[in-house]
């Protein structure tokens, strides 16, 4: 290990081949020769490359030149012949090919692995109703309740925070179905506090940020959804802010959610504790509707 000699000050020795290292000449310098090692065999491969690239053009050059002259004296040259060693520039067309072919390889690996062309997605990417929406239209509330299933040959609508979703696919939303109370209106608020008998309203005044959340899931739900898809919009009247809140179908929720009765006369405010129980019950009660819609 003659590299250990430069570490500790000894001076090195020069490195010598062995006269018995196969030899060829140098292509980039004349009367020198070079071995056929392995770190001298990248360079040269690349000069052999450039010399058969260099006799492949001069050949063609050749043929171009008889065929030129052919056509000069009112001959059948045929055809033209393209540069067998021209650079081929990558254009947006083969981009394109690539992208087709990468495309097509991914479909075809998630049908061989999960039997599924798109790897068993059905999110609202995977629909064609996303990219080819059909025509939406402005409800009124009195229209969107005519939407709600009672009637024979009609779809069934609901609608959540304005936007209508056409949820005829849904058993539950059918006449004595589970959530029929939902078809036809916009209970956007029964979304957020779960009282889906007496909040079939748009009216969202007075909400916890919890409660507000919820109706951001469940928006997310219904767009997302393989099978509902929106159809439109819902106009709804001014709400006169003067008018009182709707009170919460469970009592000891009503002192949480409503800010008008979040005063300092409050006779017994609830424990941080009760508050985290309440939260984790209603995301459970959550999760256990979106199971079932």
């Amino acid at each position: 290990m003659s590299w250990l000699k430069g570490l500790t000050g000894e001076p090195v020795e020069p490195y010598v081949e062995p006269a018995s290292t196969p030899k060829v000449d140098d292509p980039a310098i004349p009367n020198r020769k070079v071995s056929t090692k392995q770190a001298n065999k990248p360079f040269l491969s690349y000069k052999n490359y450039r010399n058969k690239q260099d006799r492949l053009h001069n050949e063609w050059l050749a043929r171009k030149q008889a065929r030129d002259e052919k056509v000069a004296r009112g001959e059948d040259g045929g055809p033209e012949e393209p540069d067998p060693t021209a650079e081929v520039e990558i254009g947006a067309l083969s981009v394109l090919k690539f992208v087709v072919y990468a495309v097509v390889v991914v479909l075809l690996s998630g049908k061989f692995i999960t039997g599924s062309y798109l790897w068993e997605y059905e999110g609202r990417w995977a629909q064609l109703k996303t990219y080819w929406p059909s025509d939406q239209r402005l409800f009124s509330e009195r229209l969107l309740a005519e939407f709600d299933g009672t009637k024979p040959g009609r779809p069934i609508y609901l609608a959540i925070d304005g936007d209508v979703y056409d949820v005829s696919k849904g058993k539950s939303y059918q006449p004595g179905g589970s959530y029929h109370i939902l078809a036809g209106v916009d209970a956007a608020r029964a979304f957020g506090t779960g009282c889906f008998k007496t909040h079939r309203t748009h009216d969202m005044r007075g909400l916890t940020e919890f409660e507000l959340n919820g109706i951001v899931h469940w928006k997310e739900f219904y767009a997302d959804h393989k099978d509902y898809f929106k159809v439109g919009r819902v106009s709804h009247p001014p709400i006169d802010p003067s008018s009182p809140i709707p009170e919460h179908c469970n009592p000891k929720k009503q002192d949480d959610s409503n800010p008008r009765k979040d005063t300092d006369e409050r006779v017994k405010p609830a424990s941080p504790k009760s508050g985290e129980k309440s939260k984790k019950k209603n995301a459970k009660g959550k999760e256990k509707d979106r199971e079932e819609l």
